[in-house]
């Protein structure tokens, strides 16, 4: 990994908009799917066109729920500065950048890609705890701690 300068308070504004957008973005599918229901006809012949658009409408709620969950944890992520890794913290290894806050998957923050992660994931409960310099092995690739910010 190269070395870089990150502001953790920039990162987890980009983290929390990035929840926002897709927050926004399903609305959209979410309210266009409720509207397609309403406009179909209310006959046997329809009956299965209906079904799947429920379904569909159960999934974009549980998406939904599983977001506006998200919001509410990236409110608990402080950006406190720690040797030791947590919530909040961003971890450099040798391999990766990982940003223990939600579990929102691989993103681009300043052209270089982190993972935004969950603490609960096996990969922070792994380094939780860790300083800078420790090394740790996980599904068969070792990683070495370079910073914790």
């Amino acid at each position: 990994m190269q070395k870089a300068i990150y502001n953790k308070n920039d990162l987890r504004i980009f983290v929390r908009d990035m929840i926002s957008g897709k927050v926004k973005t399903l609305e959209f599918y979410l309210n266009f799917t409720l509207e397609a229901s309403r406009e179909v006809k209310k006959t046997s012949k329809y009956d299965s066109i209906r079904e799947e658009m429920q379904y569909e409408i159960y999934h974009l709620d549980k998406q939904m729920a599983n977001l506006k969950s998200m919001q509410q944890q990236m409110k608990k992520v402080l950006n406190s500065e720690s040797e030791h890794a947590k919530l909040g913290s961003l971890v450099i290894t040798n391999k990766a950048r990982f940003y223990i806050s939600v579990s929102l998957g691989e993103f681009f923050f300043e052209g270089d890609r982190f993972y935004a992660i969950s603490p609960e994931s096996p990969m922070a409960q792994k380094i939780i705890g860790m300083k800078a310099g420790e090394e740790f092995t996980l599904n068969k690739i070792h990683q070495k701690i370079e910073a914790i910010l």
